[in-house]
């Protein structure tokens, strides 16, 4: 991901790129000759890197461990953060960092870059307009990636690594919070995973909504899309996106009770994905609307995974701490 926003940064025409600070000073260069990348300062040291060359923000993709003392650093000078997901490995760092930034004044965003898909925002904008009062969602993720590396390693690699995604999209579909969660994990016979590669939970919003999850990283064969298959029950209708076309519902019309069929319209974003990211923070740091990931609003996603974890150790339902 470090290349990634790299290419993002080098290419916005409302930012430079001026330093990249890694504890690895040779693979930095060696992506810097890669890139093409000019002028671009290397620094192994954040402190000196931030104190050398004054950024107007910093866009953090450092592994989860490091985002606290990265995030902090950087809002105690008031430099405004971009961070990459999770905002931290505990909640309770992640509530250090809320307290920081309203302590400071100064924004921090978690780059939730699935959110900037435009099917995804049109399969908001349906559900809003056509369904009524939504009372179910399920969505279904279904992969197979041989990533190798520390993801094989993890004691619950789709929980902590990828189904953040899923549950933030939850959350921005039907503008609900989270209550409460039901999960459980397993790992089945053929995963080449060491931890659970698969899950299943039923989480309870506010205003009486149910989200399902339904996924697993070790599922060969008939793949969903990484944005995952999803539905929406509504007192007017349902409607469904695969994550890859356009979404549709089919809506049920006055006394007779005719069905209509509504296709997703076409909804604008500031970008795709990362550059969609990038595009609202600095949006916001000119003087716009708070952006999506803000922390205040992102910490929901992240604990939805935490209840989630707690809730397959222990076998119970738990409350979404938020």
């Amino acid at each position: 991901m470090g290349k990634a926003w790299a290419r993002a940064l080098h290419k916005s025409q409302d930012v430079a790129l001026v330093g990249w600070m890694d504890l690895d000073r040779d693979r930095v260069e060696d992506a810097v000759r890669e890139l093409g990348l000019d002028r671009v300062a290397v620094d192994v040291n954040l402190e000196t890197a931030l104190e050398r060359l004054e950024p107007d923000l910093v866009v953090d993709v450092a592994v989860p461990e490091a985002h606290l003392e990265i995030t902090v650093s950087c809002l105690e000078r008031q430099v405004p953060v971009l961070g990459e997901k999770p905002m931290a490995p505990t909640l309770g760092e992640a509530r250090e960092l809320l307290a920081c930034s309203e302590r400071t004044g100064t924004l921090f965003v978690v780059s939730q870059n699935r959110r900037y898909n435009a099917g995804l925002a049109s399969f908001q904008a349906l559900i809003a307009k056509h369904l009524g009062e939504v009372g179910q969602l399920n969505a279904e993720f279904y992969r197979a990636p041989h990533f190798g590396g520390f993801r094989d390693e993890m004691a619950s690699p789709l929980l902590v690594d990828m189904a953040i995604h899923t549950f933030d999209a939850a959350r921005y579909l039907v503008g609900a919070d989270p209550l409460s969660v039901n999960c459980s994990e397993f790992n089945p016979p053929w995963s080449w995973y060491r931890g659970n590669a698969s899950a299943l939970a039923d989480f309870e919003f506010t205003g009486g909504l149910h989200f399902s999850y339904q996924g697993s990283w070790c599922a060969q064969g008939l793949e969903t899309s990484w944005d995952a298959a999803w539905r929406a029950v509504g007192s007017s209708g349902t409607a469904t996106w695969d994550g890859t076309g356009d979404p549709m519902a089919e809506i049920v019309l006055g006394p007779d009770q005719q069905v209509q069929t509504v296709v997703g319209a076409p909804v604008s974003l500031p970008g795709s994905g990362i550059d969609g990211s990038l595009a609202d923070f600095l949006g916001a740091l000119a003087g716009g609307p708070i952006p999506m990931g803000e922390c205040h609003d992102n910490i929901k996603s992240l604990a939805m995974v935490m209840a989630a974890l707690e809730s397959s150790r222990e076998g119970r339902r738990v409350a979404v701490p938020i």
